[in-house]
């Protein structure tokens, strides 16, 4: 898929201290495009769980990503952070197991030092 240019993108320290701004910031969007209640919270802890995936990775002291893209009824996020020798998460694992059921799609990638986990949901679906 080529990538566009995000339609919001922020950059906060690897740190799970501040995923509270990635969580807000995830709802705030889905609200923006509609999406129900239930729909907001799915995608508030699927952020979260790819966030629990690529943050354990992350180099001491760099930068996670996030980059939203928006359309009419889905919301796309990818979560990502250089990390030293990144590898793909296990898709048999519990946090992938997560992220499945409350996303569309899901998809991780390493891509030179960076790993990358890239979700999307269309509001009033589940994975």
């Amino acid at each position: 898929m080529a990538e566009t240019r995000p339609d919001v993108e922020l950059r906060i320290p690897a740190d799970s201290a501040f995923l509270s701004v990635l969580r807000t910031a995830t709802a705030g969007l889905a609200a923006r495009l509609d999406f129900t209640l239930d729909d907001i919270e799915d995608l508030r802890i699927a952020v979260d769980e790819a966030c629990a995936i690529v943050l354990p990775q992350a180099t001491p002291g760099s930068d996670l990503s996030c980059s939203f893209f928006l359309s009419p009824e889905t919301l796309r996020v990818a979560v990502t952070a250089d990390c030293d020798e990144p590898r793909p998460p296990s898709r048999d694992g519990f946090a992938w197991t997560v992220l499945s059921a409350l996303t569309t799609s899901l998809d991780a990638r390493v891509e030179g030092e960076a790993l990358t986990v890239t979700l999307s949901r269309t509001s009033g679906e589940s994975g």
